[in-house]
């Protein structure tokens, strides 16, 4: 008989995690080190277990190779060194493509090669919230064109968000003290539970590591180094092995003014060199009103952050840091659909459909808030719940117009005078925004034939233009905002 029949099976990409009994005294967060070396043929690799409470010490594995895993565990506690063991690892399932990863300068992809555009949104607390407000969230989520999910690691406490949360993830209380060395699985485990749901709904989880909005409340947002990092520890053994998890190290960093532009770099290394899976790195910048001098930003360049994640009120930039970091850039941020009196939260459907064209033509990918006031301030962009405005509908039409681009478009910035997407003689996307023009003259090639779409990006219409068309073309416009041309090739002449 095959002992391999036997085995466990884990697949590609999925979990594996082993449970140990260990010691409970002391303090076991930070007293136990213990890590596994996970071999597939000639190929080991290392990870960190942790502490999950009650006794409980446990060790996760994203496998990413097909077939025999072995593993052997290491510690400097006697009851819990020496465990091994074996499983398989099978064939993913059919939605399962992978972590996402960095392609090139300008695209994401699946790791098994498959596409991936972010169309991202933006529930700062929505884990912190109560069971059935989170439920409804996932379910918001999964009738939306939402493909990735920024969302705060740490609770918030800000302007319609001042409830306190029933968990945190250290122990302890605001009102009894929280204790720093010791962390409150239960809390994880809430956490994890709603990753795995996101995961389902094929929905990326961009986890904000830290941020300003504390306020010294909590004090999360003011804790030492040493604490920061063993912080960052545990969050990467308990979570890297969620293959739909990304790490933001930070939102609005430059508004945490007790922390130095060296700690954010060492931070950075720490989640490098502790994350075996190299899962997608970014840090978020804040602003400060509408002074272009008062944006400070984060050196994207430097090698350990994977893309570019910006705040920005408009698009038109994207082209230029696109060309500074050559790196994907993923505006965030660029105000929310609403009707809050702060600046950032009143801008109109309309204008938010507008960005999201004007970003992704530009070969960005950009990020959708809402925040319109709410009688029990159950407002998306903090706590979830529903969606009320106008422009998601509009996103997903976006999105099926993104789906049926050639897997292989990009930005072609020949086109100076408008921005263009796609594959240079074969597809042009191009999108004019708040102009108006009356038509367009598209210079295409002799030896093909292409059929032209005028796509009105608002009314969610897409107008053939009748006939096929190569060399110097003028095309008709309808001479109003928001449109969009499209040409496709139909055929080559000599077919």
């Amino acid at each position: 008989m095959d002992p391999l029949n036997h085995l466990q099976t884990i697949e590609r990409w999925g979990l594996f995690e082993l449970q140990l009994s260990g010691p409970r005294l002391g303090n076991p967060f930070l007293d136990v080190q213990l890590t596994a070396q996970f071999q597939h043929m000639n190929r080991k690799v290392t990870v960190d277990g942790f502490y999950d409470g009650n006794g409980v010490y446990k060790i996760r594995f994203m496998p990413d190779s097909e077939g025999n895993w072995s593993y052997e565990v290491r510690c400097d506690f006697p009851e819990l060194d020496g465990a091994s063991g074996h499983f398989i690892c099978t064939a993913p399932s059919i939605d399962n493509h992978g972590p996402v990863r960095v392609k090139d300068a300008d695209r994401f992809c699946y790791e098994d090669g498959t596409v991936y555009r972010p169309i991202g949104t933006t529930c700062y607390a929505w884990t912190h919230q109560d069971d059935a407000l989170q439920d409804q969230t996932l379910k918001t989520l999964g009738g939306s064109p939402f493909n990735k999910i920024r969302m705060c690691l740490f609770p918030k406490r800000y302007s319609f968000n001042i409830n306190e949360p029933e968990h945190f993830p250290f122990e302890g209380s605001r009102e009894q003290g929280f204790d720093l060395k010791r962390f409150n699985p239960e809390y994880f485990k809430r956490l994890e539970q709603k990753l795995l749901a996101l995961q389902k709904l094929g929905i990326e989880a961009d986890l904000i590591l830290f941020h300003p909005y504390d306020k010294g409340h909590w004090g999360f947002d003011r804790m030492d180094r040493v604490t920061d990092v063993h912080y960052l520890r545990y969050v990467i053994s308990r979570l890297a092995a969620f293959r739909n998890v990304w790490w933001s190290l930070a939102n609005e960093f430059d508004f945490m003014t007790e922390k130095k532009l060296d700690d954010w770099d060492h931070y950075f290394r720490i989640v490098q060199e502790n994350d075996p899976y190299s899962h997608l790195r970014s840090i978020h910048n804040g602003t400060k009103m509408y002074d272009p001098s008062q944006l400070v930003l984060y050196d994207h360049s430097k090698h350990w952050v994977t893309h570019v994640s910006m705040q920005y009120w408009e698009l038109s930039p994207v082209t230029a840091w696109r060309s500074r970091y050559r790196k994907p850039v993923v505006v965030d941020e660029c105000c929310y659909e609403g009707d809050l009196p702060q600046r950032w939260g009143n801008i109109t459907g309309e204008e938010m459909t507008a960005r999201f064209w004007d970003g992704f033509a530009r070969g960005g990918f950009v990020g959708h808030g809402e925040t319109f006031l709410h009688p029990e301030d159950v407002i998306w962009w903090s706590k979830g719940g529903q969606l009320y405005g106008e422009s998601p509908i509009r996103i997903t039409f976006l999105k099926n117009i993104l789906d049926n681009m050639p897997q292989d478009a990009v930005p072609i910035d020949s086109f100076r005078d408008v921005p263009t997407i796609g594959v240079a003689g074969s597809f042009y996307l191009q999108y004019f925004g708040i102009h108006r023009p009356s038509y367009r003259e598209l210079k295409l090639p002799d030896d093909s034939l292409f059929c032209i779409d005028i796509l009105d990006t608002w009314n969610m219409q897409v107008t053939a233009v009748e006939g096929l068309f190569s060399g110097v073309t003028r095309i008709a416009l309808p001479g109003k905002p928001y449109i969009a041309l499209r040409a496709r090739i139909a055929t080559k002449k000599d077919d």
